[in-house]
């Protein structure tokens, strides 16, 4: 299972790096759409602290970022974090990137207070690994926060499973994951789920109430 998960890695990987130089263009569009609104709620929920961004992309959060705290982001695709870096520096933005996995995270237990993602579960290939993972470096009482889309109920969930596989060819994300649940299976305690495009869209905050002490 080791193998395929770091297989199907390497093949995420290189989607992401092949869509770098257009990614900013078609995060534009999904800003027009009401996306960006929902990256600002989502960071306006993390209140300062030892902060850690999984899946940086280029940067689309950077404009969100708070202004207290210490933020950590990080990225497996090279080329969306030379892009990241790029736009950090020109924004001269306190921000340490680092290119990194989230199903492998090389920071110690309990190192931050906050684990904040944007459109990451969808295409992390062991979702549940990543989850852990960022149980694992939450501090305990911390707050995981995320904005997803998620499979639906019904007839539409059956027909996300269906075009899943071309999505996945085409772009590299999920269409049909069970986020929140997968949320809950790696630990967390929901606080709060809010939906949005008749819940296919979703904000999701969580704590770690047994998260492990600092090592």
């Amino acid at each position: 299972m080791a193998k395929l998960t770091d297989i199907l890695t390497d093949l995420t990987k290189k989607r992401y790096d092949r869509q770098a130089n257009r990614y900013d263009f078609m995060e534009g569009l999904m800003g027009r759409l009401g996306m960006r609104r929902l990256r600002r709620i989502l960071w306006s929920w993390v209140d300062g602290g030892k902060v850690l961004e999984v899946g940086v992309g280029t940067g689309a959060n950077f404009p969100f970022y708070p202004r207290k705290g210490e933020i950590v982001a990080i990225d497996f695709s090279p080329r969306m974090l030379a892009r990241a870096r790029e736009k950090a520096r020109k924004e001269n933005l306190p921000v340490h990137l680092e290119e990194m996995d989230v199903q492998a995270l090389a920071f110690p237990a309990a190192s931050f207070e906050t684990v904040v993602g944007s459109w990451v579960f969808c295409s992390v290939p062991d979702p549940g690994r990543g989850l852990r993972e960022a149980h694992r470096v939450l501090r305990p009482g911390g707050r995981l926060l995320l904005l997803e889309h998620v499979r639906l109920p019904g007839i539409l969930g059956r027909l996300q499973d269906l075009l899943n596989p071309l999505i996945v060819r085409l772009g590299g994300e999920n269409i049909n994951r069970n986020t929140v649940e997968n949320v809950r299976r790696a630990g967390f305690q929901i606080e709060e789920v809010r939906p949005f495009l008749g819940g296919l869209i979703r904000l999701i905050q969580a704590s770690s109430p047994g998260g492990q002490e600092k090592e």
